[in-house]
């Protein structure tokens, strides 16, 4: 059920810029029971929404780990997104306008804030599960360093601690191409939106990886030369695919949030962090994925107290987390009901 909370204060940043107004879109599934031990919060990806059942395919159903008959799930759009939640396409009241690029940089611990809002106005205190892939782990993370009770078990997929430089190197030229179409600037909501379909084609690359490219995107002849290869047609659709729902203002915005990612800013050393982690935790990683690879996930292994680690061997790459749902959805109920 797509529900908006209207938070009634203004809401600072870290950077010390204040939203004069905030709103937060999300959707629920289930009901909760009677103590609230049966909550899920799950944290979604970066141009995801929070409609979950829209975007993680075979999730949100009877036997699989958000199964509402079982469990009363919610997930939460996160700030600056494009989806219900504050964001560059959002009315500043100060203007009576449209953000647009005067939306200001945020980071995940900016996002966690915003959602513990939500809790708190729902009453929700605990969590059974705290789960999140890719930026959704990002966020998963903060929760459980912001607030280290407020899990009893996480869920870390396809993540990392902080963002390394080979990520940030793909947002990097995602922004490039973003900066390079002359309407990018521009106080419109169709701004940019050429350059955000290259970016998209640009974080395809990153998502799926040679094999999944090769293996997918073959021409019928492999044998035949041609100017018209079938993954051309391909790279196009993604970028157009995005284009169409989304904007410009926010992907750049929120390519920046991930670059902000790092646990252990101002907070000491990241095993100091990751050992302070009270959930009980698990950890998948994907064979495949180049973005956030196996070997990023090692520090979790090493320094969060009670943790269980599964790769999944895919293809897919980065995108196994969605794809692989079946292996997924084992690993994970097979967590959820261990005592």
């Amino acid at each position: 059920m797509a529900q908006t909370y209207k938070y009634p204060h203004p809401f600072r940043l870290e950077s010390g810029v204040v939203l004069p107004s905030l709103e937060i879109a999300y959707d629920t599934y289930g009901e909760m029971n009677a103590d609230r031990s049966n909550i899920i919060w799950v944290c979604h990806a970066l141009t995801a929404n929070s409609d979950v059942a829209d975007w993680w395919p075979h999730t949100v159903e009877e036997g699989c780990f958000l199964d509402p008959a079982k469990y009363f799930t919610i997930c939460a759009n996160f700030l600056g997104s494009h989806y219900g939640t504050t964001g560059p396409l959002s009315i500043n009241p100060a203007t009576g306008e449209a953000w647009y690029g005067d939306f200001p940089r945020i980071t995940v611990r900016d996002m966690v804030r915003v959602h513990q809002l939500l809790a708190e106005h729902l009453g929700i205190k605990r969590v059974k599960l705290l789960i999140g892939s890719s930026i959704g782990g990002f966020q998963c993370l903060e929760w459980c360093i912001m607030q280290p009770d407020f899990a009893e078990r996480a869920a870390f997929i396809a993540t990392a601690p902080r963002t390394n430089p080979w990520a940030s190197a793909f947002n990097e030229s995602q922004r490039m191409a973003i900066e390079s179409d002359p309407t990018f600037g521009s106080r419109s909501a169709d701004a940019g939106l050429d350059g955000m379909a290259v970016a998209r084609s640009i974080a395809l690359l990153s998502y799926r990886g040679g094999k999944a490219y090769n293996t997918s995107q073959e021409d019928a002849d492999p044998n035949e030369a041609s100017f018209e290869r079938r993954v051309l047609t391909y790279q196009r659709y993604q970028g157009e695919k995005l284009r169409r729902r989304f904007n410009a203002y926010s992907y750049y915005r929120l390519s920046q949030a991930v670059d902000s990612h790092n646990l252990a800013r101002e907070r000491g050393t990241m095993e100091e962090v990751l050992s302070s982690i009270k959930a009980r935790a698990l950890v998948v990683a994907i064979t495949s994925d180049i973005l956030f690879t196996p070997e990023d996930h090692t520090p979790f292994v090493e320094h969060i107290p009670n943790v269980e680690y599964h790769t999944i061997d895919s293809i897919f790459g980065h995108d196994g987390f969605l794809v692989e749902h079946a292996l997924l959805n084992e690993i994970i109920v097979e967590f959820m009901n261990k005592n």
